[in-house]
């Protein structure tokens, strides 16, 4: 059977006027939200296959690049949660979605799902626990400028100088800005129950190299709803996009849709 066609990037401005790229496909019941991991965008493997599910399936769903990333406007450097969660908000509610009447099924993958649970606790503090139909982690990295860096790492950014560390998936390395790092800190969320109800599921790769799977199972702890689970891949890594891997997140959105139709 042939792929449905996928909807053409759009671009909105965002709320301090920047140019946001996304793609929506308009579609029944609530609207899946993906969002991408640090220096990521919405043409990652995983986000496409979402939207492509979605579209076949005559569901709702929303991609985007955050500002500084991907085909959205903005300086990488000026990124940071609180203008990022913005942002996701601002697309939400352009695309009528994030109410009781039309919720969000939110998709956070490695930072992602840090921005998630940041959106989602905003959601539901304006709209109550009916604007969130659940949350899909992959690789979820909440909190992890506090377990991410040792402590010299720490300092560099605290002193106000850009840290630079090796990049696996390329030949640049990865920066973090101190405004970011410092943005972070004012987030961290595992240290306190989080008010979130919706279902979740949490998928990970116990070969993640980059965010250890226990941080899922702390997550899971954490969030106050009884309907969490999690799924270990025991031979996955951090990325989760092998065939099998996104196989597995389209079949965690079907189940968690299931009820919605």
């Amino acid at each position: 059977m042939a792929e449905n066609a996928l909807p053409d990037i759009a671009f909105a401005a965002s709320p301090d006027g920047l140019s946001l790229a996304y793609r929506h496909a308009a579609g029944s019941g609530p609207l899946i939200v993906f969002l991408p991991g640090y220096m990521s965008d919405m043409a990652g493997s995983k986000a496409e296959a979402v939207l492509q599910w979605a579209v076949d399936n005559g569901r709702g769903c929303l991609l985007l690049d955050y500002s500084g990333c991907g085909k959205s406007a903005g300086r990488f450097a000026d990124g940071t949660l609180s203008r990022w969660r913005g942002e996701v908000l601002h697309l939400i509610e352009q695309a009528g979605a994030g109410t009781a009447e039309t919720p969000v099924l939110l998709i956070g993958s490695s930072m992602g799902g840090w921005l998630m649970l940041l959106v989602a606790g905003a959601l539901v503090q304006a709209e109550g626990d009916e604007a969130l139909a659940g949350m899909i982690g992959i690789a979820a990295a909440p909190d992890f400028t506090s377990w991410g860096y040792d402590e010299k790492q720490r300092a560099v950014l605290a002193g106000g100088k850009v840290l630079y560390e090796d990049n696996p998936y390329g030949p640049e390395p990865t920066p973090t800005h101190p405004g970011f790092f410092a943005d972070a800190e004012a987030q961290l969320l595992l240290s306190d129950p989080l008010a979130i109800h919706a279902p979740v599921r949490l998928l990970h790769g116990q070969r993640d190299a980059d965010v250890p799977w226990e941080t899922s199972i702390r997550l899971a702890h954490a969030l106050a709803g009884e309907d969490v689970r999690v799924a270990l891949v025991k031979d996955g890594d951090h990325r989760l996009s092998r065939p099998q891997d996104i196989a597995l997140l389209l079949s965690t959105i079907e189940e968690l849709l299931a009820s919605d139709h």
